[in-house]
C-alpha cells in the first residue's frame, strides 16, 4: 500500500528530504514502518524510538495499523525553553 511520510527536523535531516512516498504491505503497523525506514536510512537509527507519530493528523502509538493513502508524520522529541 502506498503511503506518504512527512519528517521533521533531524529526521527531515537524516533522510535529506521533508516527506516521502513509501510503500509499505497491508497491514503494516507504524512500527514496522518505522524498522524499514531504518534499514533504508541508517541515520535513523539513532531517533524515531522517542518520535510521536501522528497519522492523519492524528497523534498515534506505533502499534497502529496504517491504511492505503494514509501520511504518516515522524515528529522528533522538542527540548528547550527559557
Amino acid at each position: 500500500m502506498k503511503l506518504r511520510i512527512r519528517l521533521f527536523a533531524s529526521f527531515r535531516e537524516a533522510v535529506g528530504q521533508s516527506a516521502l512516498d513509501w510503500e509499505a504491505p497491508v497491514g503494516a503497523s507504524v512500527d514496522d514502518v518505522l524498522a524499514a525506514l531504518r534499514e533504508a536510512y541508517p541515520a535513523l537509527k539513532r531517533g524515531p524510538d522517542r518520535a510521536m507519530y501522528a497519522v492523519n493528523q492524528e497523534y498515534v502509538g506505533p502499534e497502529y495499523r496504517l491504511h492505503a493513502g494514509d501520511e504518516l508524520a515522524l515528529i522528533p522529541p522538542v527540548s528547550g525553553g527559557i
